[in-house]
C-alpha cells in the first residue's frame, strides 16, 4: 500500500466508523454500548492525527486530502453532537454554532476553489479539532472518570474549542479575502 493510500484509508476509516459509534444509542447506559463507542471515536480522533502526521511526513498532502480530511472530521464530530444532542449532554447553541462556523468554511473553501485558491487548515483549527476529540468521547461515555469531573471538564473545554472555531473561521476568511494559496 502506498503511503498516500494510507492517508486516503485512514480518513475513510472514519467516514466508515461514523454511523458505528452510534451505536450508543442502543442504550447509553450499557457498559458494553459505552465502551465500544467510545473506544471507536478514540480510534478515529487518532486516524486522524496519524492521517497528518504521515501525510506531513511523506509529503503526502493532497488536493484532496485538503478537502475529505476536514469533511471526515466533520462527518465524526457530526455523530457526536447527534448522539450528545440526542442523551441531552450537550447545548444545543454549542452544536448549533459549531455547525454554522463550518458551513460558513465549507462556503469560503468552495469559493476559493472556484477560483483555484486551495486554504487548507489553520494551526488555530487544528488545535480545536484537537480539543474536540480529546472532549467528545467523555462526554459520549457519559460518565466522569477516575472520580475527576470529566463530563464538566470535557464540557468546559468544547467552548474553549468554539471560541478557538471562531477565531479560526476568521482566520480562514482573512486568507480567502487576501487570496492566499496555501
Amino acid at each position: 500500500m502506498s503511503k498516500k493510500n494510507l492517508g486516503f484509508l485512514m480518513t475513510t476509516l472514519r467516514v466508515v466508523m461514523a454511523p458505528l459509534v452510534m451505536l450508543i444509542l442502543i442504550d447509553p447506559n450499557d457498559p458494553f454500548y459505552r465502551v465500544f463507542c467510545t473506544t471507536l471515536l478514540c480510534f478515529a480522533s487518532a486516524t486522524d492525527w496519524f492521517d497528518g502526521y504521515f501525510a506531513r511526513k511523506y509529503n503526502g498532502v493532497t488536493n484532496f486530502g485538503k478537502f475529505y480530511d476536514p469533511a471526515a472530521d466533520k462527518i465524526i464530530v457530526l455523530v457526536a453532537f447527534v448522539i450528545l444532542l440526542a442523551l441531552e449532554r450537550i447545548n444545543p447553541l454549542l452544536v448549533f454554532l459549531f455547525l454554522s462556523r463550518d458551513f460558513v468554511i465549507g462556503a469560503v473553501r468552495q469559493a476559493a476553489a472556484s477560483e483555484n485558491v486551495v486554504l487548507m487548515a489553520r494551526p488555530l483549527g487544528k488545535v480545536k479539532a484537537a480539543v474536540q476529540m480529546v472532549a467528545l468521547p467523555f462526554l459520549v461515555f457519559g460518565r466522569d472518570v477516575l472520580g475527576l469531573p470529566t463530563m464538566k471538564m470535557a464540557t468546559i473545554a468544547l467552548w474553549v474549542a468554539l471560541a478557538l472555531s471562531l477565531l479560526s473561521a476568521f482566520e480562514y476568511v482573512s486568507s480567502y479575502l487576501k487570496k492566499e494559496s496555501t
